[in-house]
């Protein structure tokens, strides 16, 4: 049997924590000065990932558990 394969680019854009995968919030990048700090203090905190697409994250990163 072959060695299971971590997908990179899964393992750069989702981090594990324990209660399953939170990702990077978007547009934070750029434009920032027309955005509120509201806003921009809300966008700071990396969303969870929703529960029916887990079980896809867990495939693409099989030795996170």
């Amino acid at each position: 049997m072959p060695k299971l394969k971590t997908n990179r680019g899964a393992a750069k854009r989702f981090r594990v924590t324990a209660s399953g995968f939170k990702h990077r919030s978007s547009l934070r990048n750029h434009k920032l000065t027309n955005k509120s700090n509201k806003r921009k203090r809300q966008l700071r905190i990396g969303p969870a990932v929703a529960e029916v697409d887990q079980p896809a994250i867990q495939r693409l990163l099989p030795h996170s558990r």
